[in-house]
């Protein structure tokens, strides 16, 4: 029995050393236009391409409906200070 806990606690230790760093960098999203008209968001770590979302797909969607929603709050907010 003593060999399979050795077994299992090298294994453990072994895991912990090949564990990939996690980056600092904050995720951001970018829409890419064309004629106006939102084709592509891309998803950034900083200057690092992780994937690109379908702005028709349901997380799509929810990526733009928030960036509006803060964009015209915080223009509202400026109209309202002036």
């Amino acid at each position: 029995m003593s060999e399979n806990e050795t077994a299992i606690g090298g294994g453990a230790a072994k895991a912990n050393e090949t564990a990939p760093e996690v980056s600092t960098e904050e995720i951001t999203y970018h829409a890419v236009e064309k004629d106006g008209v939102v084709t592509a968001i891309w998803e950034m770590q900083g200057r690092k391409h992780l994937r690109t979302i379908d702005p028709r797909s349901r997380q799509g969607q929810d990526i733009l409906r928030l960036y509006t929603t803060e964009h015209h709050d915080e223009s509202g907010e400026v109209a309202a200070s002036n």
